[in-house]
């Protein structure tokens, strides 16, 4: 019995770190660091040129490529506006929804041109107002509106 044991003893792997070393092969990222950094060095010796090819000329001419209606709209920011039409917003603070017919506010910006290039925003004004809430004070809010919702105010 005893020479069943030792036989069985010598059949298995000896026990501890270095047994388990020698089961493990080596690790595939130290291989693929080689080749990775062999690539990124390829990548850097490229040079891309497409961000300078635009002069100053060429971006003021894309500028000025706006239409009469667009110079106009740019033209009337910062002015005092009057809310015509029946609006509610519901994402004023501390407030479940404000109704904006008859309020006045200041026209902040007009968004359907950026970057001197012409997007389709669907609500192209963007409109200030100050709204009084109790304990609290005046509070500012921006809300987008088209231009048939609201008039202008001469002051």
């Amino acid at each position: 019995m005893s020479s069943l044991i030792a036989s069985s003893a010598t059949v298995l792997p000896p026990c501890g770190p270095t047994a388990l070393k020698s089961c493990i092969s080596p690790p595939l990222a130290s291989q693929s660091r080689t080749k990775r950094a062999s690539s990124r060095r390829a990548s850097t010796m490229t040079v891309r040129c497409d961000v300078a090819t635009k002069t100053a000329d060429s971006v003021n001419a894309e500028e000025t490529e706006l239409s009469e209606e667009e110079m106009e709209a740019k033209a009337k920011v910062g002015s005092s506006i009057r809310v015509t039409a029946p609006l509610k917003v519901y994402h004023v603070n501390r407030v479940p929804e404000v109704d904006l017919e008859g309020m006045e506010g200041k026209l902040k910006d007009y968004v359907a041109v950026w970057k001197g290039k012409r997007i389709s925003a669907n609500l192209p004004y963007k409109v200030e107002f100050f709204k009084e809430v109790e304990g609290r004070g005046p509070v500012k809010f921006v809300a987008h509106l088209k231009d048939d919702e609201f008039e202008f105010i001469d002051a």
